[in-house]
């Protein structure tokens, strides 16, 4: 059973955190603005372009700080992580979590914030968004910004995607888990951990080389985390990199070669990524995945 936060109406207020990187507050502002065109009221965290002179946006004391306040205010709807990066594994076993419980709130981002989202999803069952942050919103109001608007007000998403050549066709329903690839196999292990049996499973990641793509992959393989699904969304991985001696097959080979022995559909090339191209998605509610030789179509029930 998934618990589904309140869905947010004109009025009601979005919090902005940065509970990892560092994030100036002149990048956010295109994103304040537009949140305010929607109707939210917007409270800036502390963290936001704070004076932080290192790679986070505060101490861990601060960071933490700053999103336990957010996590337990009852004026905040919805919670937006304003960027990723790295940060949230070093305060996430000191967070508290009992009014959160108590007053659900959407917790909203990707990359880093996969943590975030496991976390929640594996030990409380309430669902979060993994969706655009604060920078995807200077290159405009486009459908992937406006897929973020749909979600927090309760539509239901149904995206399309375009076939690819190592897609394996056929349906699939269950509830969507998921996100960046080194995060999720960071967390193996540890508390924040989930159980993949019965779910559809997205991935995607940024920045890596192939090797690393291909170990990470096989990590979770060996974990057992593949062998139960009931389908699975390869998003976007993006800026990948290459040793001076070649790995020898593209991402998608490498990717396609892993899941080779799985029988469950495959989507390859879906719109979830650290580019433009970023669709949001409701962590632990139930979708279809329709997967035909001439496009993928992912509908939440």
């Amino acid at each position: 059973m998934i618990v589904i936060p309140e869905y947010l109406e004109k009025g009601d207020t979005i919090g902005i955190v940065c509970p990892a990187g560092y994030m100036p507050f002149e990048k956010a502002q295109a994103c304040i603005n537009t949140f305010h065109q929607w109707g939210f009221k917007v409270k800036i965290g502390k963290t936001l372009g704070g004076d932080s002179t290192n790679y986070f946006s505060g101490s861990d004391e601060e960071r933490l700080n700053d999103l336990q306040q957010m996590l337990d205010d009852k004026e905040v709807k919805a919670v937006l992580c304003s960027r990723g990066g790295y940060g949230i594994s070093r305060i996430i076993e000191r967070i508290s979590f009992k009014r959160f419980k108590e007053n659900p709130k959407w917790i909203i981002g990707f990359s880093d914030v996969t943590l975030l989202h496991a976390h929640i999803y594996s030990n409380y069952r309430i669902a979060s968004l993994h969706a655009p942050m604060a920078a995807a919103f200077n290159g405009g109001d486009n459908q992937f910004v406006q897929s973020l608007r749909q979600s927090l007000t309760g539509q239901k998403a149904k995206y399309e995607a375009s076939a690819h050549d190592f897609n394996k066709i056929g349906m699939a329903s269950g509830p969507l888990v998921g996100g960046n690839l080194a995060l999720l196999a960071h967390i193996s292990g540890t508390s924040s951990d989930f159980k993949t049996k019965n779910r559809i499973l997205f991935l995607e990641d940024v920045g890596e080389y192939l090797y690393n793509i291909d170990r990470m992959l096989y990590q979770l393989k060996r974990n057992g985390k593949f062998d139960k699904l009931v389908g699975l969304i390869i998003g976007g991985f993006t800026d990948n990199k290459d040793t001076e001696r070649p790995f020898g097959k593209s991402v998608d080979e490498l990717i396609r070669d892993v899941f080779m022995e799985y029988d469950y559909p495959i989507s390859f090339g879906f719109p979830v990524s650290h580019e433009k191209e970023n669709y949001s998605l409701k962590i632990g509610l139930e979708y279809n995945l329709s997967i035909s030789p001439k496009k993928v179509i992912l509908k939440e029930i």
